[in-house]
Parts: structure tokens; sequence; C-alpha cells
């Protein structure tokens, strides 16, 4: 797995934690920073996990504007919380990180939903975020 994929990995933890524990972004960013900062071993998927959360943070009424224009008939509380985190990634690397091309941030979502959601996540998210990669690209 990629350093990339491992930070993607790393920001899905952080977002469904802050999401269930009802805790902003910002909090559970310092509660996760204290943990890396003793693992130097991870530093590498700290940093580019880091990344994605402050640029959920920073970007987040239009993320989720894009998740629920799109999502025809699901709001974002009708979602499973790993759904949630999986598809803000995914769109933050769409529209706010171009050094990931939006086919590679549509793969990693998609893996992630079919490894960490339900057996229809991943064909949600897949043409969930094909359609603001089109709507935007």
């Amino acid at each position: 797995m990629s350093a990339r994929s491992k930070a993607r990995k790393r920001a899905i933890d952080i977002l469904y934690g802050a999401d269930l524990r009802e805790i902003s972004l910002s909090d559970a960013l310092t509660v996760e920073a204290k943990r890396a900062a003793s693992e130097p071993d991870r530093e590498a998927s700290w940093l580019y996990a880091r990344d994605i959360v402050d640029g959920i943070a920073d970007n987040a009424e239009e993320i989720d504007e894009q998740i629920e224009t799109y999502a025809q008939g699901w709001s974002l509380a009708r979602m499973p919380a790993v759904d949630r985190a999986i598809l803000r990634i995914g769109v933050w690397e769409i529209l706010f990180n171009a050094e990931v091309p939006a086919a590679v941030a549509i793969d990693e979502a998609v893996e992630s939903a079919k490894t960490l959601s339900t057996d229809d996540s991943a064909g949600f998210v897949n043409g969930l975020l094909g359609k603001i990669a089109q709507a935007n690209g």
C-alpha cells in the first residue's frame, strides 16, 4: 500500500472518529498529532492525512454541498459515517488537490468503500464522485 493510500486510510479514521464522537476536525487533528509524534516511522502518511483533513475542514461547506447536490435523494445525514468520510476525501482530492488526478481519487475512494463499508457503497461512491468530477472537470 502506498504512503498516500495509507494517509487516506488515516484521514478516514480521523474523519470517522470526529463524526462519531461529534468533535471538531480541529480537535480530532490535535489528538492524532500527539499520536503521530510518537510514531516517526509513519510520518509520511501523517503529513498527507493532515493535509486532507485540513483541506476538508477549510472547504467543508463546498465539499458537503457537492455531495448533497449530486447524491440524488441521499442527504449526508442518511449516509453511513464511513461513506461520508470517504466521499469527503474523494471530493477534496477532485476539487482541491491538483496533484491527484480525479480518476485516482475516485479509484482510491472506491477501494476504501469496498474494504470499509457496505456492499452497495463502492458503486454509490464511484457514481457520485464520477458525477462530481465530470461536473467540475
